[in-house]
């Protein structure tokens, strides 16, 4: 039982880790598409902008070796990205794609959870 177990965290800390990398390849790829220049962004919108993507991406980074701090940091990222820009500012934001974007920050915070029960079990 408990292989199993430490087999489904190590799967899921690895697909964590390998849609992370796709992740932040794709928003890299936005982010560099055009130049970007700091004086188009409106001061409002650079609090969306730490959020989303910096924050998120931050976030996967650090979950990389943190899986719970990192996972914490993506999707309270995630979540003030969607309460500034879409409640506070009535933002247009919808479709999956900020959250698919972040997607990875959910499965780094299974892993963690897998290997936190699998911790408990293994010293109970």
């Amino acid at each position: 039982m408990q292989s199993t177990h430490r087999i489904t965290e190590l799967s899921v800390r690895w697909l964590a880790r390998l849609t992370s990398l796709v992740s932040l390849g794709i928003v890299a790829m936005f982010l560099l598409a055009e130049p970007f220049n700091p004086q188009n962004v409106r001061p409002r919108e650079w609090v969306g902008f730490v959020c989303f993507p910096i924050g998120v991406m931050v976030g996967l980074i650090i979950a990389w070796w943190k899986e719970g701090l990192g996972a914490a940091v993506s999707l309270c990222s995630l979540f003030a990205f969607y309460l500034v820009f879409g409640w506070l500012m009535g933002s247009n934001i919808h479709g999956p794609w900020f959250v698919i974007f972040a997607s990875p920050a959910f499965l780094f915070l299974i892993a963690w959870l897998l290997s936190r029960s699998n911790f408990s079990e293994v010293h109970a």
